[in-house]
């Protein structure tokens, strides 16, 4: 029989002590965070194609977003179908198409004005989500599965098909809630372009879960739920808990409608928007935008402190029973739409092509403003290639 002698034994210890500590040492360099401002690396330090890149930069540039750039009249225009649509939160001209590409933690590329605020659009619900996270992950929410109407009992929540809503349902957009919110109805919302009014008021109802249906309203409804839970205003609490200690610049705002404030402990607090639909949402720069999306590429991590729970950010961009491409409030490339991206990508996206798109294999994000949305793919495989070669 063999027996290990004590010197054996020790020198054993020393060498799993050693590789451990280079194993740390190896993934300390790796995931690199920025402070006050990032470094920039040239694409070849990182083992890049910097023609390729190069190349994605160059399309991105070329391919601007054709809607308006006075705002208002790019949402009058895109929601002229919608009754009574009225802008009632704040809006602001956009800039022209920016951009940032990170790997490693660190820009590769970067064009147009990314110091400049500009409304974010829809990109603004996976923020939204992230708040939703966070209250699972501190147990205000005991979990995803519980129906609204245990912890919101105002009455948006009552009756036979409302009250069989859960977290999870409002999350990836399922719910199928019918009812009016700070003036807006349901079913104004992207209404079909087939029949009318009354038609739209007195469909059938889908069982919650079955059915996706992008809608608005019901997001601010889920914005609306979360400020119940956690009494205090959204934004104060996506300062205090992701984008102060993400290290964002103070330029970024969260609005809500001019109408949409509620009494809450005896103070009027705003309910804010998931988007800009009606005007309100996020208005961010690209920086800032780039730092959240580190954030979740890098698994709800900064540097030493888990600010989102890795559980968290696994299943917000895992497919919904109701739609695969749909995660809570983030986008998955599971149909691989961008045919030449892995299908394990996923995505915040807004109106106008305001993407952070989130490669979490490569440790790679492109964050882009103003971009036509028939490029995007093209523009991210490029960037995919000049890493993977393939």
């Amino acid at each position: 029989m063999f027996y290990m002698t004590r010197s054996m034994l020790l020198n054993k210890t020393v060498f799993a002590v050693l590789f451990s500590l280079s194993v740390f040492n190896i993934n300390a360099q790796t995931l690199y965070y920025p402070d006050t401002a990032w470094q920039v690396k040239k694409p070849e330090e990182l083992k890049m194609n910097a023609a390729l890149l190069d190349s994605a930069v160059r399309m991105a540039i070329a391919s601007e977003n054709k809607m308006e750039r006075d705002l208002r009249i790019a949402n009058m225009k895109a929601y002229a179908g919608e009754p009574d649509y009225k802008i009632i939160g704040p809006m602001k001209q956009r800039g022209g198409p920016a951009g940032l590409v990170i790997k490693n933690g660190y820009i590769v590329a970067q064009w147009g004005d990314i110091s400049r605020v500009d409304m974010t659009f829809s990109a603004t619900k996976s923020y939204l989500s992230t708040m939703a996270g966070l209250a699972v992950d501190s147990g205000l929410i005991k979990s995803v599965t519980d129906k609204v109407g245990a912890y919101v009992w105002d009455g948006s929540f009552d009756g036979a098909h409302n009250s069989k809503i859960t977290w999870e349902h409002l999350l990836n957009q399922s719910s199928d809630w019918s009812g009016t919110l700070f003036g807006l109805h349901d079913w104004a919302d992207r209404p079909p372009k087939t029949g009318g009014i009354d038609d739209w008021k007195n469909r059938k109802l889908n069982e919650p879960g079955t059915v996706y249906e992008y809608n608005d309203v019901r997001v601010n409804l889920l914005a609306y739920s979360l400020l119940q839970v956690w009494r205090k205003p959204l934004p104060m609490l996506l300062k205090e808990k992701i984008m102060d200690p993400i290290g964002a610049s103070t330029t970024w705002r969260w609005y809500g409608y001019d109408h949409s404030y509620v009494n809450m402990d005896g103070l009027m607090m705003q309910s804010v928007s998931g988007g800009g639909h009606h005007g309100g949402g996020i208005f961010i720069n690209t920086y800032d935008q780039a730092r959240f999306g580190l954030l979740f590429l890098r698994k709800g991590k900064w540097k030493n402190r888990q600010l989102v729970s890795e559980k968290w950010v696994h299943a917000a961009h895992q497919s919904s029973p109701a739609e695969k491409k749909y995660g809570y409030m983030w986008w998955i490339n599971a149909t691989q739409s961008w045919k030449e991206v892995s299908p394990s990508v996923f995505y915040a996206v807004g109106f106008g092509g305001n993407y952070i798109i989130i490669d979490q294999d490569h440790d790679l994000m492109l964050v882009t403003r103003w971009l036509d949305d028939t490029k995007v793919g093209e523009v991210f495989s490029l960037i995919s290639k000049s890493v993977t070669g393939k």
